[in-house]
Formats: structure tokens, C-alpha cells, sequence
């Protein structure tokens, strides 16, 4: 029995390790999210994810939300053609869709050159977007954000992993741990990180401790 009993402990140790949250479940579709998200955790204003432009309480029409980890990502994981098809059939996909960790405002031009293309390095500066500091290399289909972001980016790209088990590629999630490493999270992202947790019931573990990333398998 006591042998058991060590097993037992053993296996709820691991699979606590690997993540085995139950993500967020007091919103059951993103237009119930977003308006809180606008209005509560940047209420004040705040900075753009890419391009770390400045807006107002009363945010311009030219910023829209960002999903970090994108949706389309998630709809070939639940089998969806289009995103209306998935929000009818799948609770979880709702779910996902209204996590607001995954949430970040974008301007509307930059958030659609991303589109679902994964991050990745890209060589020179060529500044494309005005003082944007983004770049998108349409031959290999990725894109570079400015470094003030990658940290912010990897930690949400991991919570979706952890939390749901989407999946990141090997040389994406290499990559995110390393921009993980040398953007580690500041006051922002730390304040950012306890508002969402009031209205959805969930934290971000990896603000919280940012080295459990390097536990992450891809």
C-alpha cells in the first residue's frame, strides 16, 4: 500500500510539472472577454505588443486584439475549417479563444501582416512599418518582433501550451525560451498578469516564475 501510495504522488508531481491547468472557464466566448479585457486591464490605455505604440483610455480604431498564439493554430487542432465552424461546435475552442493571456492589443495593419505566422529571426533591420520595429520575411513565412515584446510573447505562447496542450514546434519553442531568457518580465507584464487573473481565474505561472520555460519539451 505505501509503495501505492508513492506512485500515486509520483504521478500528480508530473503531470503538475507538464502543466496540467485547467485554463480559464468563467468566459464562454471572446465577445464576452474582450470588452472586460479593454476595460479593465487597460482601462488606462497602454502600448501596442509590436510596435509599442502609446494609446489612450479611449483606445483608436486602428488597435484591435492580437492572439498571440494563433487561432488558426487552434483550429486545425480541433479540427475546425473556420473559426465561426469551431465556435459552434467546440466549447473548448470558445474557452481558448477568451483567454486573455493570449490577448494582446496590436495595431490592426501590424496584427494582420502576422496573421499565423510564427516567429522567427530575421536578418537586417528594413523598417517596412514606419518607426515599427517589425519585420515579416514573406519567402520564409515569419516574423520578428522588437525585442521590448519577445519576452511577453514567449510567456504567452508557453501558458497556451501549458494550459491546453497546443503545440509549438521545436525550433519555435527554442527560440521562445530564448527570447523568454533575455526579456524577463517587468512590473507591466507582472500587473498585467494579476488583473486577468481576477476577472478569469487564472495566472500566468511562467511571469510567475519565467524559468520554468526552460522545463518546457516541444
Amino acid at each position: 500500500m505505501r509503495a501505492y501510495h508513492i506512485i500515486l504522488a509520483v504521478t500528480f508531481a508530473l503531470l503538475a510539472d507538464v502543466g496540467m491547468a485547467a485554463g480559464q472557464k468563467r468566459f464562454d466566448s471572446y465577445f464576452e472577454a474582450l470588452p472586460l479585457f479593454w476595460q479593465q486591464v487597460y482601462r488606462l490605455g497602454g502600448e501596442t505588443l509590436y510596435c509599442g505604440r502609446e494609446f489612450p483610455r479611449d483606445k483608436s480604431r486602428a488597435i484591435n486584439i492580437e492572439h498571440v498564439y494563433p487561432m488558426a493554430w487552434v483550429m486545425r487542432a480541433e479540427g475546425c475549417r473556420t473559426r465561426d465552424a469551431c465556435r459552434s461546435s467546440s466549447r473548448r475552442f470558445n474557452q481558448i479563444e477568451a483567454d486573455m493571456h493570449n490577448f494582446y492589443p496590436a495595431r490592426k495593419d501590424i496584427n494582420k501582416i502576422r496573421g499565423s505566422f510564427p516567429f522567427g529571426t530575421i536578418r537586417g533591420e528594413e523598417r517596412r512599418y514606419g518607426k515599427c520595429d517589425f519585420e515579416f520575411d514573406a519567402r520564409k513565412r515569419v516574423v520578428e518582433p522588437r525585442p521590448a515584446s519577445r519576452g511577453n510573447i514567449a510567456r504567452s505562447m508557453f501558458y497556451m501550451k501549458d494550459t491546453y496542450g497546443l503545440k509549438i514546434y521545436s525550433r519555435q519553442g527554442q527560440l521562445l525560451q530564448r527570447w523568454n531568457r533575455d526579456d524577463p518580465p517587468d512590473d507591466q507584464e507582472r500587473q498585467r498578469n494579476n488583473l486577468i487573473e481576477k476577472l478569469q481565474g487564472t495566472r500566468n505561472r511562467f511571469i510567475d516564475q519565467p524559468q520554468l520555460a526552460e522545463k518546457l519539451r516541444f
